[in-house]
């Protein structure tokens, strides 16, 4: 398992991470505060204070490298 911060400050940001994450068969959990969330479910995401960095927690070890350049616009540098 990797967790990376990553930024979703716009409904268009929110649209086009789930949509990228969603062509690959792990699970991604949102996690804010004690709050963790399915990364793949735009309604949970909504429910997360937006306005600040999120923690990403990627379930695999493999395709990292693939998972990590198509994430790689929502990560907070």
């Amino acid at each position: 398992m990797k967790t990376v911060q990553i930024s979703l400050n716009s409904i268009d940001k929110v649209k086009s991470f789930v949509n990228s994450i969603t062509q690959f068969d792990f699970d991604f959990d949102l996690i804010s505060g004690r709050y963790v969330i399915d990364a793949k479910s735009i309604m949970g995401i909504f429910s997360l204070d937006l306005s600040k960095p999120i923690e990403l927690a990627i379930h695999s070890e493999a395709n990292l490298e693939e998972i990590m350049e198509v994430i790689k616009p929502y990560l907070v540098e």
